[in-house]
């Protein structure tokens, strides 16, 4: 039999309007505007500004984040031009209201040039990060100091890190969904062996991928060697952080699951169903209650300790995420059964797959409206879901989505057609058909003793080689037999042409979770949209106010010729973009205004490929040389170049980068 796509029930119209009042309301409630949110902490600012060149030692470095994070007495260090640390190592606690600040106080007496001030951090929803800039005492100078050049939270470590936590998530879903899926659409389930490895597998995943992360959190968040995830001294420091809580948590609730599994797979798979249906009624009550209880504080693990325990509206997005988890394992866990049932158990009934089917959708539309919310807190503009990472991860996310609902669309259909049969014709003849082709079962023969006379063996005396022939025959038919019943089986289960459609439908919802899965893993380990844009606005604001005074140059400079040697003053005021009064002095070694027949300056940026800007200056007086309205086009680190001529032939350029905002 062919099998045929079923024909749709709903009109076009009435399927178009459907989806136009979903899509206009998924989208208005996405883009409305909103308070400012955040999940991974970041810098927001310092002071000192990144790159500023501040005239004295500041008494204190102080920094800036977007939420609450954790520090210690290393978070924050100094380091000065030769790498050695500058800070007294005690951290201050700068905060005030809803402004999150942490400083460290300078040792005094530190000399002029560049410093170096590196951070660690692990944020409220316990992602590490990190980071590093610089700033100038007096004037900018070479510097030997080292940071790692690997991010907090990367590597080998991160990379297996990201791995546990992927394998926990698939875990949870497998976990919650197959055991849901057996209580609310196929009870019998509980008594076929693929539905409860599934069940148990992802117990399994679930409690080895917990245990790493617990193990790999002191690496994860620290020194990045993978020597350190057995560090007893670490994991007890990471058993009193809030992340290290939840994970110890996760272990307990997943105790807690295994006698729920037990039961589920034990007492309650022997009950019969009809001599004992006030029983197991009561059982699967019971089952249901503790079972959702354990579900739920596992997905609490999650929403305590990541991104809705932080930013905007804390108490509504943690429970919002506990729903938003339960939805999807309920739905992605309950078609992994479903596939496995229909791939391994074809004798699921019709009933049982037309339940997950309302099951399957009121998880997406729970799944819907939770999403929804949490894209709002974690985006909430146009531009941050177009220019940031995350929300592109989210883009893509959405669109896995929409893929996964129409091809459960399908699956509703050929459901549909399942159920409008109680006793399936296809099966039936392929019965009869099948039966009717094949021979009538052999029965082994009974084991036959001959007794052969043997002259050197008295009376009573047998051969039992007859024996153990029988039985090798016996056996050799009985795995024949069963190998053509299993045959007969899958030849009945494939003959179902509704039954066939819809495992091909089910198959492909399972591919794209899977995907789906993957995409949501990377996207919790993402900088949300709305903190990546008050970085950049951090940053570009620390690039516009890079220094706190005029820019001050000195150089040296030597001609060649004689009384070439002298020094330059090079004033730019007030430092920063748009016109500015440029004043140049020449003073000869003995400090003395020295003049020249030529001075010439250009400003260059060649990030931007801009320049070199030319400016001429009037000569003012001996050794002064003036020019006003000098414009400077844009913020960053320019090059200026001053070309001294002392004589006709004698001239030298010397030039220095400084940053101009």
């Amino acid at each position: 039999m062919t099998a045929t796509a079923p024909r749709l029930r709903t009109t076009p119209d009435r399927a178009l309007t459907r989806l136009l009042l979903v899509t206009v309301a998924l989208l208005g409630a996405l883009f409305a505007g909103a308070a400012p949110a955040s999940a991974h902490a970041a810098l927001t600012g310092s002071d000192p500004k990144e790159g500023a060149v501040v005239a004295t030692a500041p008494a204190q470095v102080a920094l800036t984040f977007s939420e609450g994070v954790a520090l210690d007495a290393n978070s924050i260090r100094v380091l000065d031009p030769a790498g050695g640390r500058s800070d007294t190592a005690e951290l201050i606690n700068l905060c005030s209201g809803d402004v999150v600040k942490y400083g460290v106080r300078l040792r005094t007496g530190i000399p002029n040039g560049t410093y170096t001030v590196a951070w660690q951090a692990i944020s409220a929803d316990s992602h590490p990060v990190s980071g590093a800039f610089t700033f100038s005492i007096g004037a900018s100078s070479a510097t030997a100091a080292v940071v790692p050049s690997q991010e907090v939270g990367g590597g080998v470590v991160g990379v297996l890190y990201g791995i546990a936590r992927y394998a926990a998530y698939a875990g949870f879903v497998l976990l919650v969904g197959g055991a849901a899926f057996v209580l609310a659409c196929w009870r019998r389930g509980a008594t076929v062996g693929p539905v409860q490895r599934v069940v148990v597998g992802g117990w399994l995943a679930m409690t080895a991928a917990t245990l790493a992360m617990l193990l790999l959190r002191t690496p994860y968040t620290g020194s990045g060697k993978l020597s350190d995830a057995f560090d007893l001294n670490g994991l007890r420091a990471v058993l009193e952080t809030k992340p290290g809580a939840a994970l110890i948590s996760r272990l307990l609730l997943l105790g807690a699951a295994a006698l729920f599994v037990s039961v589920l797979f034990g007492a309650y798979a022997r009950r019969d169903e009809e001599n004992e249906k006030a029983e197991k009624q009561d059982l699967t009550f019971g089952l249901a209650i503790g079972g959702t209880v354990v579900a739920a504080g596992l997905a609490a693990t999650w929403a305590l300790a990541e991104h809705a325990s932080t930013g905007l509206q804390p108490g509504i997005a943690m429970p919002v995420d506990v729903l938003h988890l339960l939805a999807v394992a309920a739905w992605l866990g309950g078609l992994t059964t479903l596939l496995v049932a229909l791939y391994r158990a074809p004798g699921i009934e019709r009933a049982a797959v037309q339940r997950f089917s309302r099951v399957a959708f009121w998880s997406v539309v729970t799944l819907a409206a939770t999403g929804v919310y949490q894209s709002w807190r974690q985006v909430g503009t146009w531009s941050a879901l177009v220019d940031t990472a995350y929300g592109q991860l989210l883009i893509v996310k959405v669109a896995l989505v929409a893929v996964l609902v129409a091809t459960a669309s399908l699956s509703r259909r050929w459901t549909a057609r399942l159920s409008e049969r109680t006793a399936p014709e296809a099966e039936a003849a392929a019965i009869v058909e099948q039966r009717a082709g094949e021979p009538a079962p052999v029965t082994a023969p009974a084991p036959v003793t001959v007794t052969v006379p043997d002259a050197g063996k008295g009376d009573g005396e047998t051969d039992g080689t007859a024996d153990g022939k029988d039985s090798r025959r016996a056996a050799q038919l009985a795995r024949q037999q069963a190998a053509m019943s299993t045959a007969r089986e899958r030849r009945i289960r494939d003959a179902d042409p509704e039954r066939t459609g819809l495992r091909r439908t089910v198959l492909a919802e399972a591919g794209v979770a899977v995907v789906l899965l993957a995409v949501t893993t990377v996207l919790t380990q993402t900088e949300p949209a709305r903190t990546q844009q008050a970085v950049d606005r951090a940053k570009a604001g620390s690039q516009i106010a890079v220094a706190d005074r005029p820019v001050d140059i000195r150089l040296p400079f030597d001609t060649g010729g004689q009384n070439g040697r002298g020094t330059i003053e090079l004033t730019l005021d007030p430092g920063r973009t748009g016109a500015n009064d440029l004043h140049v002095y020449l003073q000869d070694p003995a400090g003395k205004p020295k003049d020249a027949p030529e001075v010439k300056v250009a400003f260059t940026l060649a990030a931007k490929s801009v320049g070199p800007l030319p400016v001429v200056p009037d000569h003012i007086t001996a050794g002064h040389w003036s020019a006003s309205g000098v414009q400077i086009p844009m913020a960053g680190d320019w090059q200026v170049s001053v070309t001294v001529r002392t004589s006709e032939i004698d001239e030298t350029t010397v030039d220095k980068n400084v940053k101009i905002g």
